[in-house]
């Protein structure tokens, strides 16, 4: 074989890093072909978690239960602060013969109205004692005391509901003032009654 004869076969012959370049795209090919015919293989969509279910034999939370005295309590400083307050608001009220407006507070309508306003303030200091952690004698029930100063609140507005004072007989009517005192004590009572019921 001649010198030309060579020369023209090695020029028809690849270099040896291209044949092995194709043999690894051929490979390459052939494995991404393979893996197209196998769809279990592709990408899998994660599933969401399923949702929870409660357990049965968990706890349930049961509703906050107020504790006893709890209305009674609420309805007692309530009251004790509206009777102290009601003093000091117009039990009468009226036109004097000069034309004058005239009105008269609780505490200038003689001792009952004093005394209206002290129970008031007993009441409120009977009940902040006993947030203090202050309490009266087991032989003293502090239902009992607050329908006691309910009842006396009571009678002392009926009283000067029913008789009005002869300085101011002839120009003063009943005011609002009455009324609100009135409602104040009747619900002290009612405040000691449904302490009374909360601590049985």
């Amino acid at each position: 074989m001649d010198r030309d004869t060579v020369g023209a076969l090695a020029a028809h012959v690849p270099p040896v890093d291209v044949v092995s370049r194709r043999e690894e795209l051929d490979v390459v090919g052939l494995v991404a072909h393979r893996l197209s015919d196998f769809p279990i293989l592709g990408p899998v969509q994660t599933p969401e978690p399923l949702p929870t279910r409660p357990d049965p034999y968990e706890p349930r939370p049961v509703a906050r239960q107020p504790v006893p005295g709890y209305w009674g309590e609420r309805l007692a400083w309530i009251s004790g602060l509206v009777l102290a307050i009601s003093a000091f608001t117009a039990w009468y009220s009226g036109t004097d013969t000069d034309g004058l407006t005239l009105s008269v507070i609780a505490w200038h309508t003689g001792a009952l109205g004093v005394l209206v306003f002290f129970i008031g303030l007993a009441t409120l200091i009977l009940e902040a004692l006993r947030e203090a952690g202050i309490e009266l004698p087991a032989s003293v029930p502090e239902s009992l005391v607050l329908i006691a100063l309910g009842s006396l609140a009571t009678i002392f507005v009926l009283i000067r509901l029913i008789s009005i004072p002869d300085t101011y007989f002839g120009t003063a009517h009943r005011g609002i003032g009455l009324v609100i005192s009135l409602v104040a004590a009747l619900a002290l009572i009612a405040a000691g009654l449904l302490r009374a019921a909360e601590e049985l």
